[in-house]
Parts: C-alpha cells; structure tokens; sequence
C-alpha cells in the first residue's frame, strides 16, 4: 500500500508536512471526527490520486488561530485528482477519470441536495447542514492538500472532465472549479452582476479577485477592487479592473464617484469577511466591509457576501465577535431594500458552467488570481507568503505532475 503525505494544522500558526496514512473507503476516528461519522462507511466513495490542491483563505484562517479547529487536522478542499479506486456502490465514475471535487461534500439524497443547496446537505455532518474536506466543524472528513484523498458519494459529486490531455493543458484553470472559481462567481451573481452592471468587490484576495473576473463575464461595465494591499490592487488592474487603495482612501463613495461619476454602484460583493480591518481605523473591524458596501450599493442592488463568516472566533478582541455577533448596520440595508446572499457556496450548481468557459479559452481565471504552483513540502512556506498578503494564489502539486 502506498504511503500519503498531507498539509497538517499543528495549532496557531504552524502547519507542518506529515504521513498521515493511505485513504480508505471509511471516514475513521480523527481530530474533529463526530462520533456519529466515527466509521462510517463510504462505498459510495472513491480514491484519488491528488493532481492539484490549492491553498485557500478559509484555510489561512484556521491556522491564524481564528477557529476551534483541532490540532491534527489534515487541511485542504480544494481537490483536482485522478480517481485510482472506486468502492463497491461506485456506479459511473471509473477509475482513471480526472476528476474535479466540489468542497462542499453532499449526500445527492436528501431534501437539501435535491434542491441543489448541496452546501447544506443534512446528511453528511451529524453537527450542522453542510460540510467540507478538512474544515473546522465540517464533520470531520480528511482534507485533500495530499498525495491521496477519499471522496465519498462519488457518482454524484464529481465533476469529470471529457479529455484529459486538454485538462492538463488548462489545469491552473480548471483546479479552481472546486471552490474560488464558484465562490467568487456566487458572490456576483447573486448580487445581481448582469450586463452593465456596476460592481464593487471588497477584497482583492484570490476570492475577491475570483468575483472580480465572474463579474467581467456576467456582463459588467465597471469592476471596481477595493483593498488595502497594492500588490493586491495591480493583480485586479492587470485584467482590466478600477481599484480603491483603502489606506489611503477612507471615503469608498468619494472614490467610485472619481471613476463612475456617481458614489453608487448597481452591486457589490463582500470576499473578505470577519477578519476584515476598518477604514480609516485601527485594529479588526469585522463588520467594516458589510456596512461599506451598504452605503455604496445602490437602493435595491444586491450584495453577494462569499467572505467567510464564522459563528465562534476565538481570536476576536470583541467578546460579540467571538460568537459571531457583529455590529452591521442592518437598518440601513433594510431601508435601501438590499439583497443579502450568504454562506457556502453551492459549488456543483456553477461548475460544469465554468468548465465549459474555461475549457473555450473564454475564462482565464488562473492568470486573474496568480496561480502559483508549488510542491507538497513547501506548502507550509506557501502558507506563510500567502499569510504576508502576497497577490498570488498557491496551487500544491504532490506528484510533481505539472511543475
């Protein structure tokens, strides 16, 4: 049996490289395992040979200390791999199929994936709708930043791609199906991104970027980035955005009325979430972005919110904050009639879509984030430059396939 390397949280700050034991077709005891998952079998499930496995800012914020994940965890869910085993109930999915995997990890049974909100199945985490590979109260399940991952409800889940050759040309592109590329796109489009449209996006991280780019081809006339990084912001100017510096502007509406000639935009998307800093202020200000984007969005536009929210934030100075309970100006969202989009992103409902843009040249989503590929052992290097506020987004190569 073949040994497997993987990306394990050691407590604040720290990941390490470790062999953390070959996959099998059963979720076993481990950090942050539910006992009702303990065992649970996953004929349904399949096992990859990792491809591609990127870092994601969802995991950065674990390892700052900013959830109760537990030491051990094996991180990682953003997985592209080669199926090299299926279980026993694997009906379609056969191996040597290339495959992309939707972080949120859904059953295809119950009410919830019936209605294609499979980032709210209730059948995969015994503690709340919705689950994720190595992710803090996710259910437990092991995370991909590995040489070899279980997946289970295979049939269902698995987004496979129809020529391999052609995969592995467009591979920086298409790694990015299983979550960013979805993400950012779901914070446009339920803002209500359409041709025209003008569009703010908070955040000019992968996610922020992700939008960014979504928001280009739904339609958008204008794309304005905001962040306080520069690097960050020429990343956005280099496919065609406007962008705000915020430290050194603290009147957001002042500066889009400099570039669109009116303080408003039609939409706008939160990707940076409750680690987000104040404008013009010191310190974490975790409901900073909701309420900016409140006051630049037009009566009735739409706010598409991917940027992670959390329900217990250990690192918080703010004891509301430690419990998720932020201070957002909801009456104003109320007054202007706003929409607000939340949580998870329902990955499989935007991915066959985006494979077909990408596959047809039409989406260049790697150039839009950086994509940056590195190898499996220098990923903890990878978490500490991406933690720096470089404007690259890491992709992990555990077999050295494409470096």
């Amino acid at each position: 049996m073949a040994s497997n390397k993987g990306v394990v949280y050691q407590g604040k700050g720290k990941v390490t490289v470790e062999d953390i034991g070959y996959p099998e077709l059963v979720l076993r005891d481990g950090p942050g395992v539910p006992k009702e998952n303990v065992n649970r079998k996953c004929e349904h499930g399949v096992i990859l040979k990792v491809i591609t496995t990127n870092i994601c800012g969802s995991d950065q914020h674990m390892v700052r200390g900013r959830t109760t994940a537990p030491q051990g965890l094996v991180l990682g869910h953003e997985i592209t791999g080669e199926v090299i085993e299926t279980g026993r109930d694997v009906e379609f999915i056969k191996k040597g199929d290339m495959v992309s995997v939707p972080f949120n990890i859904a059953c295809g049974r119950c009410v919830m994936c019936q209605q294609q909100k499979t980032h709210i199945c209730t059948n995969v985490n015994p503690d709340r709708p919705g689950s994720a590979y190595g992710y803090v109260d996710m259910g437990g399940w092991v995370g991909g930043q590995s040489e070899y991952v279980m997946v289970p409800y295979a049939d269902f889940q698995l987004l496979v791609f129809p020529d391999k050759d052609q995969a592995m040309d467009k591979i920086l592109d298409l790694t990015m199906l299983t979550d960013i590329f979805p993400t950012g796109f779901h914070g446009a489009y339920t803002a209500g991104v359409t041709m025209g449209s003008t569009v703010y996006v908070a955040g000019a991280g992968p996610v922020g970027l992700a939008a960014a780019h979504s928001a280009q081809l739904l339609g958008a006339s204008a794309v304005i980035v905001g962040d306080l990084n520069e690097e960050r912001l020429q990343q956005a100017r280099s496919f065609g955005c406007e962008t705000v510096n915020l430290k050194e502007h603290d009147r957001l509406g002042e500066q889009i009325e400099q570039i669109l000639g009116i303080p408003e935009v039609d939409a706008a998307v939160d990707a940076v979430g409750f680690e987000a800093s104040g404008h013009g202020e010191s310190g974490e200000q975790p409901a900073a972005v909701l309420n900016a984007i409140m006051d630049v969005t037009q009566a009735g536009g739409g706010l598409g919110i991917p940027g992670l929210y959390v329900t217990e934030d250990p690192g918080a100075w703010d004891k509301d904050a430690q419990t998720g309970a932020l201070k957002v100006r909801f009456g104003q969202g109320w007054a202007k009639a706003h929409t607000f989009v939340t949580g998870q992103t329902p990955a499989m409902q935007y991915n066959r879509g985006l494979m077909k843009s990408i596959l047809s040249g039409n989406a260049q989503i790697a150039k839009a984030v950086n994509a940056q590929v590195i190898s499996l052992d220098d990923a903890p290097d990878g978490y500490a430059d991406f933690d720096s506020g470089v404007a690259k987004k890491f992709v992990i190569d555990p077999h050295g396939s494409i470096q």
